[in-house]
């Protein structure tokens, strides 16, 4: 039986991520434009530094920084922006950005990935439309890059997770609660597709 395409991309993403040299998590991904491989890109230290896997260090580990916190002790530029370098705007818009996220322990797909805030920012300026992350083998989750615009990452803004049940400051303008309120009660454009 023929592979659909989504899952044929994420495949190829699932092996970018075997480039990966990260300690932590491994993360592959592919730029796709018209149905065709613009870039690929995964997380490693930049060109010409040591890789974490050479060190045998991971300081954010070392640290015991939690998964989203912290990015800027990390070694490792991520495989979305990765990608994004390798791709220039001009090829991106438009397009979508398939990403697979592996635990590098035990080798398994993480499921709920998402791009981190920085990440979110260079897919936003690269004008790709859609981010579809596999969840297992054959599910993945859709990603509409529009909703990260109208959601913003200000984290009292967010449409979900703990920071969606966090109190809205008490020190700021009427006008910025009236915000916060109307974004709180929208629903991301968020689909999960079972294969």
């Amino acid at each position: 039986m023929r592979k659909e395409k989504t899952n044929y991309y994420l495949d190829i993403a699932q092996t970018v991520a075997e480039r990966s040299t990260c300690l932590r998590r491994k993360f592959g991904c592919v730029i796709v434009n018209n149905d065709e491989i613009i870039s690929t890109g995964y997380n490693g230290a930049p060109r010409g530094r040591i890789n974490c896997d050479e060190l045998q260090l991971c300081i954010r580990e070392t640290m015991d920084i939690p998964r989203g916190e912290r990015y800027e002790m990390c070694r490792s530029v991520h495989g979305e922006q990765n990608a994004v370098i390798s791709a220039g705007r001009k090829d991106c818009l438009g397009g979508t950005l398939y990403i697979v996220g592996i635990d590098a322990i035990t080798g398994h797909v993480e499921a709920n990935v998402s791009s981190c805030m920085m990440c979110k920012r260079v897919i936003i300026n690269s004008g790709i439309s859609y981010v579809i992350a596999r969840e297992t083998e054959n599910e993945y989750i859709i990603y509409d890059v529009e909703e990260w615009i109208k959601n913003d990452d200000i984290p009292f803004l967010s449409t979900g997770g703990d920071a969606y049940d966090s109190a809205i400051p008490e020190n700021i303008p009427e006008t910025a609660k009236e915000l916060i309120l109307r974004y709180r009660n929208q629903q991301p454009e968020t689909f999960v597709v079972k294969s």
